[in-house]
C-alpha cells in the first residue's frame, strides 16, 4: 500500500494509456488524476500540490520537453519529482530528460515492477525534500527560506544597499542574576517574540540572536523599499511595545525592561558564511560596524534609538529627530552625525 495522501499526476496525450497506467496506480493504493497534455498538466501542478508526475513526452501543445522547462524555471514546480514514461526512442532523449530535471527515464511499455520501483524511490526523495524544506522555514526567517528556495546555497555575498538594526536589552546582566534560569528564558522567549513581531511587521529580517542582542536588516536578503524608514517605524514599535510589556511587568512587581536601538544605512556585502556543514546568512561591512556601535552608544547618551545620518537623509521628515552632534567611534576615523529618535531613556 502506498503511503498515505500520495497524490500523483499521469500527462499522456493518450486516453487508453491514461486509464490503465490509472488504474495500475490507484491499485498500489495512490490518489491520481490526469491531464491529456503539458498545458493541462501545468495549469493542475499550479493549482494543487502533486507528490509526483508521470510525464509522456510526444503530447500535442505542448510536450514533455516543454514542460520540463517550464517546472524547472517555477521555484514552487521545480522540486515535484517527474518520471518520464516514453515511446521515444535514443540516449539523446533520455539525456535532455536528465538534464531538465526528470528523475528517471522509463520506455514504453513499462515495466509495472520496474514502475513500482521507481515511483517509491521519487516519493522518498520528495519526503526528504519537504523536510528538509521544513527545516529551512522552522530554523531561518521567511525571507531567507524563499531566498533559498529561489536562488540555491552558496557560500558568498552581494552588494546590497540597506539598513542594519542592532537592539539589546539594558542591565541584562544584573537582572540575570537576581533571578531563575527558567525566569530569564520566559523573559527573552516573551522579549524575542515582541521584537520580532515589530521587525518582521515592517519588512525587515532578524538574522542573529546573541543572548539579549539581535541584529536584523531592513532590504536584504530581498529587496524593500524605503528600508531606512522602515527600521525606525520598526524601531519605535518596538520600544512601545517593552513600554506595554513594562507595565503588566509593573503589575507583577518585576523590574522594567530597557532596550537601546542603533540603526545605520548604506552599502554592505549580504550573503550566507560558515561552511557547506554549517552556514548563516548575515551582513558585513562598516554599516553594519556603525550600526552596533550606535546601539552601544545609546548607553552613554541615555537615548533609546540612534541614527546614522545616511538613515537620517532617507527619512527626510517623516520623523521627529534630534541632532546629538558628532561622535567618533572606535574604528571610524571620521567623527559620524548622530539622531535620536523617540523619547530619552529616563
Amino acid at each position: 500500500m502506498a503511503e498515505s495522501g500520495s497524490r500523483l499526476l499521469v500527462v499522456d496525450d493518450n486516453k487508453v494509456n491514461r486509464l490503465l497506467l490509472t488504474r495500475n496506480l490507484e491499485m498500489q493504493g495512490h490518489r491520481v488524476a490526469m491531464a491529456e497534455n503539458g498545458r493541462v498538466a501545468l495549469e493542475m501542478m499550479r493549482s494543487e500540490a502533486f507528490d509526483l508526475v508521470l510525464l509522456d513526452i510526444e503530447m500535442p501543445e505542448m510536450d514533455g520537453f516543454q514542460v520540463l522547462e517550464q517546472l524547472k524555471a517555477d521555484p514552487r514546480l521545480r522540486d515535484v519529482p517527474v518520471l518520464v514514461t516514453s515511446a521515444v526512442e535514443g540516449l539523446d532523449s533520455v539525456v535532455r530528460c536528465i538534464e531538465l530535471g526528470a528523475e528517471d527515464y522509463l520506455s514504453k511499455p513499462v515495466n509495472p515492477v520496474l514502475l513500482k520501483a521507481r515511483i517509491g524511490a521519487g516519493l522518498a526523495k520528495k519526503r526528504l525534500r519537504d523536510q528538509q524544506q521544513e527545516m529551512v522555514r522552522r530554523f531561518a526567517t521567511s525571507e531567507v527560506a524563499q531566498d533559498l528556495q529561489d536562488s540555491g546555497f552558496a557560500l558568498g555575498g552581494r552588494h546590497v544597499r540597506g539598513t542594519v538594526m542592532f537592539s539589546d536589552i539594558r542591565g541584562f546582566t544584573s537582572m540575570v542574576e537576581q533571578q531563575s534560569p527558567d525566569e530569564t528564558i520566559e523573559l527573552l522567549n516573551m522579549y524575542y517574540a515582541l521584537m520580532f513581531d515589530a521587525i518582521s511587521g515592517h519588512g525587515g529580517v532578524v538574522n542573529q540572536m546573541v543572548g539579549d542582542g539581535l541584529m536584523a536588516v531592513f532590504g536584504a536578503p530581498l529587496p524593500l523599499d524605503d528600508h531606512s524608514a522602515c527600521a525606525v517605524r520598526a524601531a519605535l514599535e518596538m520600544v512601545e511595545m517593552i513600554d506595554l510589556l513594562d507595565v503588566e511587568r509593573s503589575s507583577l512587581g518585576k523590574p522594567a525592561i530597557r532596550i537601546g536601538i542603533g540603526i545605520a544605512t548604506g552599502e554592505m556585502v549580504a550573503g550566507y558564511t560558515g561552511t557547506q556543514h554549517r552556514a548563516t546568512y548575515t551582513c558585513v561591512g562598516d554599516t553594519v560596524n556603525l550600526a552596533a556601535r550606535l546601539e552601544a552608544y545609546t548607553k552613554e547618551t541615555d537615548q533609546v534609538i540612534l541614527l546614522d545620518a545616511a538613515t537620517r537623509t532617507d527619512v527626510g521628515s517623516q520623523f521627529d529627530l534630534v541632532d546629538m552632534g558628532a561622535m567618533t567611534f572606535k574604528g571610524k576615523s571620521v567623527a559620524v552625525d548622530v539622531f535620536a529618535a523617540g523619547a530619552s531613556s529616563d
